[in-house]
């Protein structure tokens, strides 16, 4: 999905994305999302996890 966006459409969504919420927010932003991402990976791993266990417990 990223390749489709290409260098020139990445720079004009970051550009905007500095105009909007301005480089003191930014950083704010991107933490906010990383924390989303790595609680997202580890419920995921988790759930699969849990999964397997069911699985070799039958």
């Amino acid at each position: 999905m990223l390749s489709s966006i290409g260098i020139p459409g990445l720079i004009l969504i970051l550009t905007i994305a500095l105009v909007i919420f301005g480089p003191k927010k930014l950083p704010e932003i991107g933490k906010a999302a990383g924390e989303t991402l790595k609680e997202f990976k580890n419920s995921a791993r988790d759930l699969t996890s849990d999964t397997k266990e069911d699985k070799v417990e039958k």
